[in-house]
């Protein structure tokens, strides 16, 4: 693994790469692969859907969650937290999020692998973390065919939104697969393409063109932020297979960061900044007529659903079993705008919009 937000056991010969932290949205450079080897992560404020088993179109992105370089605040942080490095970010309890992917904005642009996972567990193969990549069952999404990803692969075609909830309730992926509470947080690690194969591509490129004429870094300590993610409501989305094959991602250059999840509670105690308010429910969004969004890409094949998500119970599922109400304001949807996007010219935005 080459040197990123993450700490990791084995120290390899030193590498330029780097993950920098730039207006809420990590970018991952790997100059010694090539030099426009570049791609950004944000984790984007949404509505939460409704979680009554129902498949909805994509939320609107609300804007970026705040990220602070954890080293910033060693002094209020377990040593547990101090470890993993990498970054903070605050969601209230029972929030829902949207992780977006950009490439950088040559044409065409580099393609990478990157592997999502939350509390250690994949968001699309269920399997536990590894460091490397896997095609049978594939464990990592392609950019940038991939715009974002809402949520866990549980069949194809459709996933379960990722929703905020604490650790040791019996709430998140990372126990309903494990059966332990330890990790947290969201997980990420970026493999940039080759660089003979993105030049391959390149060359195609331009003669189809002819044809046509921040690096990541004495109060009280406060309370271990233990929050992680869970499976929320069904949600229309694919995640599209690798059309590039195994042997096309640079392994020997990799970055890694891990996500902290604060509660709301604990981000103020630690940064001493507010969080975000919370977001208007489905609800007042449909009934104020604004967009939801359906994204299709006809060219590209999706992965099937995990199979370790097969037993999956949702949030509000579980809930019900515990005699508890995690999910206030669940009100299915009868009626949605629905805006088509597709994969032509410019990487599409998912926003409210006004019209």
């Amino acid at each position: 693994m080459g040197k990123g937000t993450g700490n990791d056991d084995e120290r390899h010969e030193e590498r330029r790469e780097m993950i920098t932290l730039e207006s809420d949205r990590l970018h991952f450079r790997f100059p010694d692969v090539h030099e426009r080897a570049e791609c950004s992560v944000s984790f984007q404020r949404t509505l939460r859907i409704p979680d009554d088993d129902t498949p909805y179109p994509l939320p609107p992105g609300l804007g970026n969650f705040p990220l602070r370089h954890v080293d910033d605040y060693k002094s209020r942080l377990p040593a547990e937290r101090l470890r993993r490095g990498g970054v903070l970010m605050p969601m209230h309890q029972a929030e829902a999020m949207w992780i977006s992917f950009g490439s950088d904005f040559s044409h065409p642009a580099y393609p990478f692998a990157v592997k999502i996972a939350t509390g250690k567990v994949c968001a699309v193969s269920g399997e536990g973390w590894t460091n490397h990549l896997n095609r049978d069952p594939q464990d990592y999404v392609v950019l940038p065919e991939q715009p974002w990803i809402d949520g866990y692969c549980v069949e194809k075609g459709v996933i379960r939104q990722f929703i905020a909830m604490p650790l040791g309730e019996g709430y998140t992926v990372e126990e309903q697969i494990t059966g332990v509470a330890e990790h947290g947080g969201v997980q990420i690690v970026a493999y940039p393409m080759k660089a003979e194969r993105y030049e391959a591509i390149l060359a195609k490129h331009r003669a189809r063109r002819r044809s046509r004429a921040q690096v990541l870094h004495s109060p009280p300590r406060v309370q271990s932020p233990s929050m992680g993610l869970a499976p929320g409501g069904l949600m229309r989305q694919e995640i599209y297979d690798d059309p590039y094959g195994l042997d096309a991602w640079d392994q020997r250059h990799a970055s890694r960061c891990f996500v902290t999840i604060a509660n709301s509670a604990q981000w103020m105690a630690m940064t001493g900044e507010k969080p975000p308010t919370d977001p208007p429910t489905a609800k007042q969004y449909a009934s104020a007529g604004l967009p939801w969004f359906d994204y299709y890409d006809g060219d590209t094949e999706a992965v099937s659903g995990a199979e370790k998500f097969t037993d999956l119970s949702s949030v509000a599922d579980l809930g019900a079993q515990k005699g508890e109400t995690p999910l206030h304001e669940n009100e299915s949807l009868t009626e949605t705008r629905v805006v088509r996007l597709a994969p032509t010219g410019p990487r599409p935005v998912r926003e409210p919009g006004s019209s």
